[in-house]
């Protein structure tokens, strides 16, 4: 008897310091599972996933000019403070775009008015690229709902995974690209594929669009894979700006971690668009560098050498040397909308990083006027935090984008576009 209740105590035990454990992660700040951190660890040895070993730094002032000043006005941010930082990132982290003149071309090659069941039409369009005598073709989906009064805004989606999440004409349905969702709440969904722009393997650059524009030699801040494909985000713009179905003051760039830092780079360097949303991107997007949490500038620069300019090696076990840090680079996307989101078992994209960068990035966004303002603790798991033109949330799961953050990039955009 006394063996029988010694045993169901247990039980209660356990499930109360389970429950405390769930109570924990959806009211107070949000904490890495210990299960998670010592897996991860045992996994991965070589890296870091534990807060008390990340190392103790000093972040660059977001709004310290190089020469010293202190930015207190938008003019000053604007023309001084915004065009260093900009500089910093094309020298050391994505590069610089080479002036090779260019052509391009749109072309509608389909368009279906009855897509969805008649709820919307759908349009795939040629980008057509071309200079010195060879061309390559970007492919561009837009779907726009046919109820709509007026212009749509719109979320454009750099595609990293390949034509199985981008069905155009839906037989496959994937969370990764919710056009129907969207659709039915007022929304446009353009999609183009990485691979358009350049394949995602070093190649030595012979091949995509830096076979087209690339100068030889290339210098060490010539652009990388990433900026490429930021580039052609950028192309797509093009085409959306001259679409009569969309608002074209409302287009968010989204994208998925590599993806993701893709689109930090992609709003940072292309003002046009409204709202930038960086869905886990981690290492070289919107994680804080001096963490070494997860991935580092190391691990990244040797696993996918084409990602980034030459210069960027440079910091690779040298992170303290930045002139900068990824806060600065979401500051880049100010006074515009800014959605940062992370998954709670994706520790190797380093989750409080990536919120710790947005906080950073916050007094950029008060000093234009957006009244944006977070607390520097992170919030709960599964809750999302808006603040002026500042979002960000952690939800439970793995490395992935799915329709629950969809839904919370759309209720952010709602507030911000409407």
């Amino acid at each position: 008897m006394k063996f029988k209740y010694l045993f169901h105590l247990s039980i209660l035990f356990s499930l109360l310091l389970i429950s405390s454990k769930i109570l924990s992660q959806t009211t107070g700040s949000w904490q890495a599972s210990k299960l998670t951190v010592e897996k991860l660890t045992k996994d991965r040895p070589e890296f870091n996933y534990s807060e008390e070993k990340v190392p103790s730094f000093i972040l660059p002032d977001v709004l310290k000019t190089v020469d010293g000043w202190k930015v207190t006005n938008s003019d000053l941010w604007t023309n001084v403070r915004r065009q260093e930082i900009l500089e910093m990132f094309r020298k050391n982290v994505f590069g610089r775009v080479p002036e090779t003149p260019y052509q391009k071309n749109f072309k509608v090659v389909n368009i279906d008015k009855k897509a969805l069941g008649g709820a919307a039409t759908l349009k795939q369009v040629d980008i057509t690229i071309s200079a010195s005598g060879k061309s390559l073709v970007i492919h561009l989906t837009l779907f726009t709902p046919n109820n709509a009064i007026k212009p749509s805004p719109a979320f454009l989606l750099i595609d990293n995974r390949g034509p199985a999440n981008t069905d155009p004409l839906r037989k496959v349905k994937s969370e990764f690209w919710p056009v129907e969702e969207a659709i039915a709440r007022g929304y446009g969904m353009a999609v183009f594929s990485n691979s358009d722009l350049d394949p995602d393997d070093f190649d030595d650059f012979k091949n995509g669009i830096h076979g087209l524009l690339d100068k030889t030699p290339r210098a060490d801040d010539a652009w990388g894979t990433l900026a490429a494909w930021a580039w052609g985000a950028s192309r797509c713009m093009d085409y959306l700006v001259t679409d009569k179905s969309i608002d074209k003051d409302k287009v968010a760039v989204v994208g998925h971690s590599r993806g993701g830092k893709t689109a930090l780079w992609a709003g940072a360097e292309d003002t046009r668009f409204s709202m930038v949303v960086a869905n886990e991107s981690g290492a070289g997007g919107a994680a804080l560098s001096r963490r070494r949490f997860g991935e580092t500038i190391e691990r990244i620069n040797t696993a996918f050498p084409h990602w980034f300019c030459t210069n960027y090696k440079k910091y690779s076990n040298n992170e303290n040397a930045l002139p900068f840090d990824m806060h600065m680079l979401l500051a880049l996307v100010a006074p515009r909308s800014l959605y940062v989101d992370c998954a709670s078992e994706d520790l190797w994209g380093d989750p409080r990083g990536c919120y710790l960068s947005l906080y950073n990035a916050v007094p950029v966004f008060k000093l234009l006027g957006t009244n944006s303002d977070i607390q520097e603790t992170m919030p709960p798991l599964n809750k999302q935090v808006v603040s002026g033109k500042v979002a960000f949330h952690i939800r439970d799961g793995v490395h992935n984008m799915l329709l629950k953050d969809w839904n919370w990039f759309m209720d952010f955009a709602d507030i911000s576009f409407r």
